[in-house]
């Protein structure tokens, strides 16, 4: 199992306990400008919430520099393979920004983290971290990218802390998008096919079906046909 099916793993068995997962400023990113307008147009969104999106892309909260090492460290984290780009070439540096808006207790472990990787890379290699070669910036992520399974999430150092939050947050950015849902072969609700119930049943209960209700209910050429009804209650088509 390569490095992305293994990380494809460990997102969907995390989605039972629920990763985080939370979008047009010209200012902002083009995939946040994507997210932003998905959000917008969403069926169900209050106008509080509205107001709430309009006034998180009015803002910026990571530097140019910060940005750019997000950038690098998020296809570190998911590197692009043959078939699909990186966590970076689908947006998740721009979900990242937006996230950090939403849920103001990120920013500060977030922040910190990125400058902890541009201090030890600098007194490491005498450079900051994004410009770092890929060998060296590998060496310094390995330092921080294996919890100490004796110890619970919260005794482990902050660095090794920083990193975990950066792997769920770039899984839920990626699996999330276009290109991670393509990536994941999610195809969305599917209508089950339903003949009834067995003839067998039906005779030991003593009960049949309406022929009439049979061809209307059960008819596999009308599965994608949404059912109408009269004043009445009954079922036209």
């Amino acid at each position: 199992m390569d490095r992305r099916d293994s990380l494809k793993s460990m997102f969907l068995g995390s989605l039972g306990t629920g990763l985080l997962l939370t979008g047009c400023d010209p200012n902002l990113g083009e995939k946040e400008v994507e997210i932003a307008k998905a959000a917008e147009d969403y069926f169900g969104r209050t106008p509080e919430e509205l107001e709430l999106i309009e006034k998180l892309q009015s803002e910026q909260f990571f530097r140019e520099h910060e940005m750019d090492t997000l950038n690098v460290l998020c296809a570190l984290i998911l590197p692009a393979n043959e078939e699909y780009g990186s966590a970076t070439d689908a947006g998740v540096p721009d979900f990242l920004e937006f996230i950090v808006k939403d849920m103001p207790y990120l920013q500060t472990p977030i922040r910190g983290g990125l400058m902890w990787l541009d201090h030890t890379s600098n007194l490491e290699y005498n450079t900051e971290f994004k410009s770092a070669s890929e060998e060296n910036q590998k060496a310094i992520l390995d330092t921080i990218a294996f919890p100490d399974p004796e110890k619970p999430s919260w005794e482990q150092p902050v660095q090794v802390q920083f990193f975990s939050l950066m792997r769920n947050l770039t899984m839920t950015g990626y699996y999330t998008s276009e290109m991670g849902i393509k990536d994941l072969d999610y195809k969305g609700n599917q209508p089950n096919i339903w003949d009834g119930v067995p003839e067998e049943v039906l005779q030991k209960h003593g009960v049949s079906y309406d022929p009439e209700w049979i061809a209307k209910c059960v008819d596999q050429s009308q599965r994608g046909v949404t059912a109408e009804w009269d004043d009445d209650g009954n079922l036209i088509t």
